[in-house]
């Protein structure tokens, strides 16, 4: 069976939405970045943002216990539908039906929001994690405009926050080392991270005795 789709989960500030974005230009791939959070904003009904806020996120604590206020009151049981509260929960339950539809149609990569994780069991998904030493993060972040104390406290937090909902949801730590097919350090350079995971799709499909997708063997020759 040949790889459909490639997911790419990534330590913040270690570029791996820039090799995701060049790796789907080079397979001819769709890019499941911000088209997912846009997908899964239009199936319930809500802003993008909305979604951003919850995404490989825990729910804040205030918002856990109105949560279960609301649960355990027949007023709130009746408000709930009317206020539309966009939660980590509805956004998984979203992902959960998503995801496989985007391997159905395959020719994609899907960038984080535990796409790894949901899909963890399939044989014709290639999973990718990208990371970087902690200063070369800050230095990315600082590239972007961030302040040195800015880019210092989002790659210490930032993570922080997924290994959470990771654990919450998964019941593994983050990042599950075993979960990936390959790991990558983004300090080597963009273009060779991006040219070491192609190869390494292409030669996981073929040793597999599967044969690579057109678009993946070409990129390999790139």
């Amino acid at each position: 069976m040949s790889i459909r789709v490639l997911t790419l989960e990534r330590e913040y500030g270690s570029g791996g939405g820039v090799i995701a974005a060049t790796l789907a230009a080079r397979l001819g791939w769709k890019l499941w970045d911000q088209l997912l959070t846009e997908e899964i904003a239009r199936r319930l009904g809500c802003e993008c943002r909305a979604v951003e806020e919850r995404e490989e996120k825990r729910d804040p604590a205030y918002y856990r216990l109105l949560k279960a206020f609301m649960k355990g009151s027949f007023e709130g049981s009746l408000n709930a539908p009317r206020l539309n509260l966009v939660d980590t929960d509805c956004v998984r339950e979203v992902m959960q039906n998503l995801l496989p539809e985007i391997v159905q149609a395959g020719n994609g990569v899907i960038v984080g929001r535990g796409s790894s994780y949901y899909l963890s069991t399939r044989e014709d998904v290639f999973h990718v994690f990208v990371y970087a030493p902690f200063e070369e993060r800050v230095r990315r972040l600082e590239s972007t405009g961030k302040s040195e104390r800015e880019a210092v406290d989002l790659a210490e937090t930032v993570d922080r926050d997924r290994a959470t909902f990771i654990k919450q949801y998964f019941d593994v730590e983050w990042p599950a080392r075993d979960r990936f097919h390959l790991m990558v350090n983004s300090a080597m350079g963009d273009d060779v991270a991006v040219a070491v995971i192609v190869d390494a799709m292409t030669r996981y499909d073929t040793a597999r005795g599967a044969r690579p997708s057109d678009d993946a063997a070409r990129a390999a020759r790139l």
